[in-house]
């Protein structure tokens, strides 16, 4: 029988466990429903390895990603989601949505953040961290357009979190810009990795900074100084010795630091401008987000990045891409649903009619059609209207084929 250790330290005294607690060799240690009672119990859970079944252990850490998730959703202060402790109850549902690869990005944004909230205390955590980066290509291979209209989508919506959004996207950007340049499979491969953990170190910080109020204080400043050489120690702890990741993780700040990997320089430099991409089309409430236009605009023009790189990135997801918002010469705001034939000329949707009004009819127009060309981009701040996806899926199939 297959065990997984479970995360002792996130234990509260006193409070039931939902699990059955055995030793690393099956001997059981608690039963489901009984409590730790003091913290010498505790020590006596570290002696003996603490662990539980493969199914219990699965769903438990799911009762956990489905407890931050409502507290997040509930406005709850991100330090008091951060202390939180592992839950005392695992719902029905709970074991259902351990199913390997399944789930759209909501679901797998969800499971990321535990596993990058938990850190070193998660529970199998390698294995976990595969299952995303297969079910990220499924989805990507599936419907493209989709997935970077959810992800922009999520970006917005601080109630959802900001390190595991960041995380997804930057893997995501990562491999349409990669295949855009022609990088081998192989190559791809530990890029992907590499983007959704490079900021294991401070995923939860990453968090309270999104959200904070005033700028960064001096230990948040060392902790971002410090977070990718925390977040490769964490990876190695897990069991990942795969020195490309490694490399590009722990140099992703720095990708042209002397002590890297020669043969992963491209990557490196990819994944430092996808960080930075999305960074700066992510709000923060010390300042606004950037359009996706300026971002790409100022990497491809600014001089932050090889041109060709930059202007890859730019061909790879559009200055307008899915799930960003434009106006139109018409005066009707509209959203991005799927990339154009051209970067700067992607298919939308109005929501909202140039008498301020919101509209209720999706009819995707191209913005290649001087009619319906895009006057300007449009900050997601200031959009009032909730955009229903299931709806722009279905005026997606309208779309002529090219």
């Amino acid at each position: 029988m297959k065990y997984l250790p479970i995360p002792i330290a996130l234990l509260e005294v006193g409070k039931p466990l939902p699990v059955d607690v055995l030793s690393d060799s099956g001997q059981l240690l608690l039963r489901k429903g009984q409590p730790i009672v003091s913290e010498q119990h505790r020590d006596k859970l570290y002696a003996f390895k603490a662990c539980t079944s493969l199914g219990d252990g699965r769903a438990w850490q799911h009762a956990y990603e489905r407890m931050v998730h409502a507290m997040l959703l509930s406005g709850a202060d991100l330090r008091d989601v951060a202390r939180a402790s592992m839950p005392s109850e695992i719902l029905e549902s709970d074991y259902v949505a351990t199913e390997p690869h399944g789930g759209g990005w909501l679901d797998l944004q969800q499971a990321l953040r535990g596993i990058l909230y938990q850190g070193g205390l998660g529970l199998n955590p390698m294995e976990r961290l595969k299952g995303i980066e297969e079910r990220v290509l499924s989805l990507l291979q599936k419907d493209t357009e989709a997935s970077l209209f959810a992800l922009f989508q999520a970006l917005a919506d601080s109630s959802l979190g900001y390190c595991a959004t960041h995380a997804l996207l930057c893997a995501v950007v990562c491999e349409l810009t990669a295949t855009k340049l022609g990088l081998p499979g192989p190559q791809r491969k530990p890029l992907i990795a590499a983007a959704l953990t490079m900021n294991l170190g401070m995923a939860r910080e990453q968090d309270v900074m999104a959200r904070q109020d005033v700028p960064i204080n001096d230990w948040q400043r060392t902790l971002v100084a410090q977070h990718a050489a925390r977040s490769e120690e964490m990876l190695r702890s897990f069991g990942v010795d795969d020195p490309h990741q490694l490399d590009l993780v722990r140099w992703h700040h720095l990708p042209d630091a002397p002590q890297a990997l020669p043969a992963n320089q491209t990557s490196r430099a990819l994944l430092h401008l996808a960080d930075i991409f999305v960074a700066r089309t992510a709000a923060r409430r010390t300042r606004s987000a950037q359009s996706p236009v300026t971002a790409v605009k100022s990497m491809v023009f600014g001089g932050s990045a090889d041109l060709g790189m930059g202007s890859a990135m730019a061909q790879a997801v559009g200055f307008y891409p899915p799930g960003s918002y434009v106006k139109l010469v018409n005066g009707e705001v509209a959203v991005a649903v799927q990339r154009g034939e051209r970067a700067n000329t992607p298919w939308v949707i109005s929501i909202v009619g140039n008498d301020a009004m919101p509209l209720s009819l999706y009819q995707c127009k191209n913005t290649a059609e001087p009619r319906h060309a895009i006057a300007a981009a449009v900050n997601f701040e200031t959009i009032k209207v909730v955009v229903n996806a299931e709806k722009v899926n279905k005026a997606r199939e309208r779309i002529p084929k090219s």
